[in-house]
């Protein structure tokens, strides 16, 4: 995936694939809750300043579990994305078991308005974005 970096914090990269139309997250390392709420935060900026429906949300770099955030995300930010425009989220897994259970854990709190995925590659996650309209 190509794109225009928009910010590069040590937890987290965020780019904008203008001819994908897709916000790309590449999370990177041990993830804490704080840096999980301030990740996400700024991808909600990013979404709303490009008006943008489709989000890469990278974790094959995550290499820690942070179920601490799971709640957090499903109920407090996923909507927040949804009244942002985001319909299409492709979530790529961590290889580290403990993080991709944190994903599994958000998702299993019941995600409206977005079609959340998960895939094990960023090919794969693309690939599907791609035929979403």
């Amino acid at each position: 995936m190509t794109g225009r970096i928009l910010t590069t914090e040590p937890h987290i990269t965020i780019s904008y694939d203008v001819v994908e139309d897709v916000l790309y997250a590449d999370w990177t390392g041990d993830q804490t809750k704080e840096s999980v709420m301030d990740g996400c935060d700024k991808m909600l900026y990013y979404l709303k300043l490009h008006h943008c429906k489709k989000v890469l949300n990278d974790n094959s770099r995550v290499t820690s579990i942070w179920d601490d955030a799971s709640e957090w995300v499903a109920v407090d930010w996923f909507p927040r994305m949804h009244k942002a425009g985001c319909r299409h989220f492709a979530w790529v897994y961590s290889p580290n078991q403990y993080s991709r259970l944190s994903a599994d854990k958000s998702l299993g709190y019941g995600i409206r308005g977005v079609i959340a995925t998960t895939f094990d590659s960023k090919e794969t996650a693309l690939a599907w974005l791609r035929v979403m309209e």
